[in-house]
């Protein structure tokens, strides 16, 4: 199986599995050193999106195969952050709005990437600690939420970064994706 750069796919994911494990468990000085499959990382070449999604973990498989079932395996650049786009713009932890802006800068000067995409969740435990439980009242009031934080973010991108184009999704605990406008 080759990914969307025409390269042989690694098998299951565990390339990105293993990177990702590198850099959480201190090796974070290698991510801009090299890649999980050798090369430099400056010279690793283009992506198709940088996505930003929560850290669940209960909609980590669903994500991989969302972003697989788009024709994405291995073509785009993950930032997770408790509450997604809130995560990248609340106020009451200003180091992830900067750990999001950087990794969105990063990932245009290396990957040369085009498109930012932000992945929210239904019953996101970030939201309920951020702007408390009442944002999940119902169904509709948890929606309208989330589309008010992800237009929110999406504005924030696009004031930086015009040229980029920002898709806002939701996922539902079933892995179910809706493009959220």
């Amino acid at each position: 199986m080759k990914d969307c750069h025409g390269h042989a796919a690694h098998g299951g994911g565990s390339g990105r599995r293993q990177f990702l494990q590198r850099v959480v468990l201190g090796g974070g000085v290698s991510l801009l050193a090299a890649s999980p499959w050798g090369g430099a990382v400056a010279s690793g070449g283009k992506v198709d999106a940088l996505l930003l999604s929560c850290m669940d973990y209960r909609l980590i498989d669903d994500i991989e195969r969302y972003m697989a079932g788009r024709g994405m395996k291995n073509c785009y650049d993950h930032v997770i952050l408790a509450g997604a786009s809130l995560g990248a713009i609340t106020d009451k932890f200003p180091a992830w709005n900067k750990t999001f802006w950087e990794h969105l800068d990063i990932a245009i000067k290396l990957h040369g990437i085009h498109t930012v995409m932000i992945m929210d969740h239904r019953d996101c435990g970030a939201y309920k600690v951020i702007l408390g439980p009442d944002h999940t009242e119902s169904a509709e009031r948890e929606h309208a939420t989330h589309r008010s934080q992800l237009a929110r973010l999406r504005t924030l991108i696009l004031e930086r970064q015009p040229a980029l184009k920002v898709e806002t999704l939701l996922m539902g605990l079933d892995g179910r994706v809706e493009v959220v406008a």
